[in-house]
């Protein structure tokens, strides 16, 4: 596997850092998660039992993990973590920047005693200025904060939120990079080093394209009212069975191509429908014939219109269509999950494929604290520590 021989240690919740944790396991790595005897959030928002196995939420972003549970604010709990690092090459926390400070786990606290250590610190609003120990989830610094949610919801629309996990599943693959850049340094240096990631930074990268404008020109590009835009064939179109595709022209001959594929050819003719059209109103009088084109032709029927066309689009699937369309399958965007009782079930693969090499999960998601004796003896502990902590809900 990729990443064979790797241990991660990850102390985190939600989603981000454990979905990026998650990655490398599946890739590989031996992971370790570290939580408190309260658990991971997400363990409970939906049943794990026999009879309903396998949490969908909580698998997904730590399938394939070791459990341990410590107490990291007591000295034995600390003491236990510090020497499960020692065996470590990467850790990744989400912990807010202050209370790792008073626990004394941040970077500074540890990088002289283990120097070998990649640290991951996956945040809201990074590790400098006022506002790192603000709280944050995806909603609030992936997509208000960053600029994301001002840019793509019209303002004659209500502000609409993204939706659960959307930004944090951006920002874990942005950890994942960083963590594999530092990891390809070490090979070199022998040296580990500090890794920082945030929602607002990785929000403000997915927005790359507005904000590169706006921070050159000055000019604040958003989503505009269907009514005001530029193009009678970019966005989506309603159907006559009551869907919607999606239309992106990348250039001047997807106009004719698109009039052509949806039997307006008689627009070509017509002079003040030559490209580019500076009228708003004559726009929206295109759009108009357009709308009304589509109207008359089912989803399947636009969809292979456009595609014969050589047109870029795409219909508007729901959940239902895109778990059985063939095309996802054959892209591997589903994988089966083995839950902890014996069974299996499908969630959603990892974003990358090796051809040539089989990557499944190789374990469920653990049960909390399942894993403590074994990894706190892997580590050294001596027995009856391991015990005591482990009996003791991580002391």
């Amino acid at each position: 596997m990729l990443l064979q021989g790797l241990k991660v240690v990850e102390m985190s919740t939600w989603i981000a850092a454990p979905g990026a944790a998650m990655i490398m396991g599946e890739w590989g790595a031996d992971v370790i998660k570290v939580e408190s005897a309260e658990g991971d959030a997400i363990r409970r928002f939906y049943p794990d039992t026999e009879e309903i196995p396998g949490n969908p939420i909580f698998s997904m972003e730590n399938r394939g993990k070791r459990g341990v549970v410590l107490n990291t604010g007591s000295p034995a709990g600390r003491a236990a973590l510090i020497q499960i690092l020692k065996g470590a090459d990467i850790f990744v926390t989400n912990i807010r920047p202050g209370a790792l400070a008073r626990a004394r786990l941040d970077y500074d606290s540890l990088k002289d005693e283990l120097p070998h250590l990649i640290y991951a610190s996956v945040s809201g609003f990074g590790l400098v200025g006022e506002e790192i120990d603000l709280p944050a989830f995806d909603l609030t610094g992936f997509w208000t904060r960053s600029g994301i949610a001002a840019a793509t919801i019209p303002p004659d629309v209500e502000p609409f939120t993204c939706r659960p996990g959307f930004g944090d599943h951006v920002t874990a693959l942005a950890t994942l990079s960083g963590v594999l850049a530092a990891l390809h340094e070490r090979h070199s240096t022998g040296k580990g080093r500090l890794v920082e990631a945030s929602l607002i930074r990785a929000g403000v990268y997915a927005l790359g394209w507005d904000a590169s404008i706006h921070l050159r020109y000055g000019e604040a590009t958003t989503a505009q009212p269907r009514s005001q835009r530029p193009s009678a064939i970019a966005g989506y179109f309603r159907t006559s069975d009551d869907r919607y595709i999606c239309v992106a022209p990348r250039g001047l001959t997807c106009f004719p191509a698109v009039m052509h594929a949806i039997g307006l050819d008689w627009v070509l003719a017509e002079p003040r429908y030559q490209i580019p059209i500076g009228d708003l109103d004559v726009v929206r009088e295109l759009r108009g014939h357009v709308d009304a084109a589509f109207a008359k032709l089912t989803l399947a029927q636009a969809k292979q219109l456009l595609a014969d066309a050589d047109v870029i689009s795409a219909p508007m699937a729901t959940l239902d269509e895109v778990t059985i369309d063939p095309q996802a399958r054959d892209a591997g965007c589903f994988v089966v999950t083995p839950d902890r009782f014996g069974g299996a079930f499908e969630a959603p693969a990892t974003p990358i494929r090796f051809p040539g090499l089989e990557i499944e999960p190789r374990r469920p998601a653990p049960d909390l604290g399942e894993h403590t004796r074994e990894v706190l003896l892997e580590a050294g502990v001596p027995a009856d520590q391991a015990e005591a902590l482990a009996g003791g809900a991580g002391l």
